[in-house]
């Protein structure tokens, strides 16, 4: 078999993803059993990878998947615990009387706290906590939905606390090769990572400050009562001022501290500055922007969505600094445990689940690190909140199972999908003495387009993230091909990884 057509059978697997999640609408607990069970197929047959290396691949995979999982248990969790405690209720009445203007809501609301929830939780809970507060503040259903959805782009890559890089883009790259070819170059993997994660933030800085104008404008042109850009676009100073004040912060997180902390850091930092502002109307138009009444709107603008009003006030009223002090609480250690030596050893070394050299394939490692993944921070911050928030033993019982609930749909999937991965990645070592499928398909693509492929990367992680709907599972899938891809090309791996998840 010629080079050619193994680089196309090594896009096999990515592309029946993509022809059975989006051509044949299959759900992904259907779909992925079937792309790994093609990738081991690929791995035996064509690849010459032993059977024994293969289920070291998917046993390493499993274990990457139990780090992730615990990582979307803590997050979930949190975000639940919190619900059930009444501090949803009392965040979302801190906000209620900040400006009577829409587009100063859009900017507090959707942008900066959906950022701080994308950051604190990811997985698509903006569009779940921040879409019903907008509502409940008098906009209309469809234009809240909308709002809650163009929230979903600088934060994501920062998402859970980091996720769709400390476990994406880790668990996507060969960590030990990479590691390898950075040692006989004078570097190390964690420079490496660092400069991944600047690149990101930095990248997404650049774009990331106007989101909140184009959100402004999107909401006065689509759900306003003169269908005017112009009066989404009157706000651009405070808009941008707002946009600012994340993405500085945002960016220094993520040069400084490393990325579990700029989408929360940048969301910390700009509500304790705007909110202020808005208060003393700086930088704000003189004309206040409001929708028309309510009676006027179309009837698909709320469609059947309605809140529970009973439900928001079933719990006694709390104070907004109880409320969000969990939140301060996960930042604090958060920092603690990666910026303090001691704290950091002690989190990184105690409780931890691990395989080394898995069925003897060696280089073939994972494990756990229950105190120092974010899943564990946040489950120590629920236990928390449970005391200062002087919860009942139901209402965590019932954040547990709501959360368990969530967690068994997204684990099912991932069982597959990056075992699926990691036998892709560790397909290098294999008796047809054969690059990797990652670095196969790097070649059809360098040679095919060759020093313009840069231009493309961010839409092949935009591609992932379509196909899979994560960015995390996008940067699992793809990292490696970028990385190849830049090294077959000429240009820095680390910014091509970059464009990848920023995509």
């Amino acid at each position: 078999m010629n080079q050619t057509m193994l680089s196309i059978l090594a896009f096999a697997p990515l592309v029946l993803a993509a022809v059975l999640l989006v051509g044949f609408n299959w759900p992904a607990k259907r779909a992925m059993p079937a792309v790994l069970i093609l990738s081991v197929v690929i791995a035996l047959g064509a690849w010459g990878m032993s059977a024994n290396r293969v289920m070291a691949s998917i046993l390493q995979g499993l274990i990457l998947t139990g780090a992730v999982l615990w990582i979307i248990f803590g997050a979930i969790l949190l975000l639940n615990t919190l619900k059930h405690s009444g501090a949803i209720k009392a965040i979302r009445g801190g906000f209620a009387n900040i400006s009577p203007d829409r587009r100063v809501q859009v900017i507090i609301v959707a942008w900066l706290f959906g950022c701080f929830i994308e950051g604190a939780s990811g997985f698509g809970t903006p569009a779940a906590v921040a879409a019903p507060l907008l509502v409940a503040l008098g906009f209309p259903a469809m234009g809240a939905v909308m709002l809650g959805m163009m929230v979903q782009s600088t934060p994501v890559s920062f998402g859970a606390v980091g996720t769709p890089i400390v476990v994406g883009v880790t668990g996507g790259l060969d960590k030990a090769g990479i590691s390898a070819q950075l040692l006989a170059n004078g570097s190390e993997w964690e420079t490496f990572y660092r400069l991944i994660t600047s690149e990101v933030a930095i990248t997404h800085a650049l774009i990331g400050f106007a989101i909140p104008l184009l959100m402004c404008a999107m909401l006065t042109r689509f759900f306003g009562r003169n269908k005017s850009w112009r009066e989404g676009l009157a706000i651009a100073p405070f808009a941008l001022f707002g946009g600012l004040a994340f993405v500085l912060p945002y960016a220094a997180a993520g040069v400084f501290l490393g990325p579990e902390f700029p989408s929360i850091i940048g969301a910390l930092v700009g509500l304790s500055i705007v909110v202020p502002a808005a208060k003393m109307g700086f930088l704000l138009p003189k004309k206040t922007w409001d929708f028309a009444e309510a009676k006027d709107w179309p009837v698909h603008w709320m469609g059947s969505f309605e809140i529970k009003l009973d439900q928001l006030t079933a719990k006694a009223p709390m104070s907004v600094g109880l409320a969000w002090l969990p939140y301060l609480l996960l930042a604090g250690l958060l920092v603690l445990s990666r910026v303090h030596p001691g704290v950091k050893a002690f989190f990184s070394n105690n409780l931890v689940l691990g395989w080394s050299n898995i069925l003897g394939e060696k280089g073939l490692s994972g494990s756990i690190q229950f105190l120092y993944l974010p899943g564990g921070i946040m489950i120590m911050v629920v236990l928390a909140t449970f005391l200062l928030q002087r919860m009942k033993l139901s209402e965590l019982k019932a954040a547990v199972n709501e959360s368990s609930r969530t967690l068994l749909g997204a684990g099912f999937v991932l069982m597959f999908t990056i075992p699926m991965v990691r036998i892709l990645i560790n397909s290098g070592v294999n008796m047809a003495d054969l690059p990797s499928m990652p670095r196969a398909m790097a070649e059809l693509v360098a040679s095919s387009v060759g020093s313009i492929y840069p231009f493309f990367a961010p839409s092949v992680g935009a591609l992932g993230a379509f196909i899979a709907g994560s960015n995390t599972v996008s940067n699992l899938m793809m990292a490696q091909f970028q990385f190849d891809t830049a090294q077959l090309i000429g240009v820095s791996g680390a910014l091509l990884v970059a464009v990848q998840a920023v995509g």
